[in-house]
């Protein structure tokens, strides 16, 4: 799976390294979806480091194998693309957009007197 695949997906890099670039897929990476499902549930996409797979959660960061509700092989999309519709499906339906909090990434140098 690529950067631009899973952007093409509706889902967005939640790390700086993958915001700064493209990210290097054989690193760990994390992705949430821009919509949220009709019941406010957001879901998230990873590859944790070292495993050639990538999983579904509804958690930010699964650590248990109950919060994983897919696990697929890296490069098989049509998985993923069953996965998706399978986890909207299960919570109503695709809903609104998920709020993006905009911060502010100002830090002014402080000189003591």
């Amino acid at each position: 799976m690529t950067d631009q695949y899973l952007r093409s997906l509706g889902f967005s890099p939640l790390s700086e390294d993958a915001r700064t670039g493209r990210p290097a897929f054989a690193r760990a990476w994390r992705y949430q979806h821009d919509l949220q499902a009709l019941d406010g549930t957001s879901v998230f996409i990873e590859h944790p480091l070292g495993i050639d797979r990538c999983r579904l959660s509804a958690t930010l960061a699964p650590l248990r194998s109950e919060e994983v509700f897919a696990d697929m092989a890296l490069q098989d999309r049509p998985a993923l693309e069953a996965a998706l519709a399978a986890f909207y499906q299960a919570h109503g339906g695709v809903g609104t957009p998920r709020l993006v909090v905009a911060t502010d990434q100002f830090r002014p140098y402080f000189r003591p007197h």
